[in-house]
């Protein structure tokens, strides 16, 4: 499945000959009402990146797009984006500000560690870009992703999901011999 940005009203007409899943608004165009609303009479889902933006343009972004079926996508848009300007505590004011909507991440930065702490910090969609060379010429290449990272950037948050856990204090079984072997006292008396 792919699909693409959408930046103006003819570009959505133009990709509804393809069958899009769904439209994403680049955050250039978190302003522009009209192409939100073309977007959405299309009937499909709308992704909403929200660099460059105000909490306020935001919030009005969504009013004009509805809750429904979209979106919100943290970013800044810096290519590549420095690690003090990511704001990765940004999805969790998205997801309190928008408790209904999904929040993802749409990162710029270089390297794969910030991404995956995104998705540990709730975010439930993530958007990088991709390039098969990162020297090639173009604004954004230097904070594209490669093939082989992507791979690996997807390995970094399946890891992250299961190391995660449930939040619920055990005692694993794995921890037994540890336990017998260097617990002095039991703390039981």
């Amino acid at each position: 499945t792919w699909l693409v940005s959408v930046w103006d009203e003819p570009s959505v007409e133009f990709m509804e000959k393809f069958e899009t899943p769904a439209y994403k608004i680049p955050s250039a165009s978190l302003t522009d009402a009209g192409l939100i609303r073309k977007a959405r009479a299309t009937g499909k889902p709308v992704i909403l990146s929200t660099g460059m933006s105000t909490m306020e343009q935001i919030r009005k972004g969504v009013q004009t797009a509805g809750e429904k079926d979209l979106v919100l996508m943290h970013c800044t848009s810096t290519y590549p984006c420095e690690p003090g300007e990511l704001n990765l505590k940004m999805i969790e004011t998205l997801r309190h500000e928008f408790p209904n909507i999904p929040i993802g991440y749409s990162g710029h930065e270089v390297g794969l560690v910030p991404s995956a702490v995104a998705v540990a910090l709730g975010a439930c969609m993530l958007e990088r870009h991709l390039t098969l060379n990162r020297a090639m010429w173009g604004s954004d290449q230097a904070a594209s992703v490669e093939p082989w990272g992507f791979e690996t950037l997807v390995k970094y948050i399946r890891v992250s999901e299961v190391a995660l856990g449930d939040g619920v204090k055990k005692v694993y079984e794995s921890e037994q011999p540890s336990l017998k072997k260097l617990r002095r006292v039991s703390g039981e008396d």
